[in-house]
């Protein structure tokens, strides 16, 4: 790797985590350097617009140009593209149905899934919708929405099944407690004998942006298999979250009753 561009990075880099302005000689001390290599490394990222001199005080810090940068990398990254490989995991893992979902309005929309390559499987389409309170991955993504789109959903609550919650309190509790464990189960809330796990994915800000999951019959999805399958739900939507640049605390893949 060419020297000089390796130590402008270098530079750049210690530039862009110091809580404040840094001197030349500073920076040397810090980055093994010379202070006229130094100098010459700042001149260059000034020049490129990457640095900026702080005026007479004779000190650098870094510009927004790095943050320009990555905006428009995180711009062109898409949750479908970077989720696919990871989605395969999760299938293979568990066996069944894997979906990847975003929430529009106050219903989730499926834009990924792998079938289950079981004969009896849940069965569902690209595009398609599914009220979000029905749904694991629509639950999931509900819990983190704001206070008003919860309270305009929990007007509008409709028996689908047997299973379906329809008390707005009882549903508020449920959110609550996808938010205290990280992963939401449907009982065959939304068709009858369909039961899932779905866990969030967050983008670089810690926003949560989507949801995957794993749906199939009740006869398979009994519940302790849904608690047995929510760590490796888990580690998936972890796993996207990271790809999406997501730097913060993962959710723990432990078991929860």
């Amino acid at each position: 790797m060419e020297k000089t561009f390796l130590k402008g990075m270098k530079m750049l880099q210690a530039l862009a985590s110091s809580e404040g302005p840094r001197g030349v000689s500073d920076l040397a001390r810090e980055l093994g350097l010379t202070k006229s290599n130094s100098h010459r490394l700042l001149k260059t990222l000034v020049s490129c617009g990457f640095a900026q001199s702080t005026g007479d005080s004779g000190k650098y810090s870094a510009t927004l140009k790095l943050w320009e940068l990555g905006s428009q990398v995180l711009a062109k990254v898409d949750i479908k593209n970077v989720s696919g490989a990871f989605l395969q995991t999760l299938a293979d893992k568990t066996g069944e149905t894997v979906h990847l979902s975003v929430f529009i309005e106050d219903v989730i929309i499926y834009i990924d899934k792998i079938d289950s390559p079981q004969p009896v499987r849940a069965y569902s389409q690209i595009g398609k919708s599914a009220p979000a309170y029905c749904v694991a991955t629509g639950k999931v993504l509900l819990a983190y929405q704001s206070e008003e789109v919860i309270a305009g959903v929990c007007k509008s609550l409709e028996q689908h099944t047997s299973r379906t919650i329809t008390d707005p309190e009882e549903l508020k509790r449920e959110l609550a407690r996808i938010r205290q464990v990280g992963y939401a189960i449907n009982r065959g809330e939304w068709r009858e004998g369909v039961c899932g796990v779905g866990a969030p994915i967050r983008d670089s800000s810690g926003q949560v942006v989507g949801a995957v999951g794993i749906s199939g019959p009740a006869t398979r999805m009994k519940p302790t298999f849904m608690r047995d399958q929510a760590p490796e739900v888990i580690g998936v939507a972890n796993s996207i979250s990271r790809a999406l640049g997501y730097s913060g605390d993962a959710y723990s893949s432990r078991k929860t009753a």
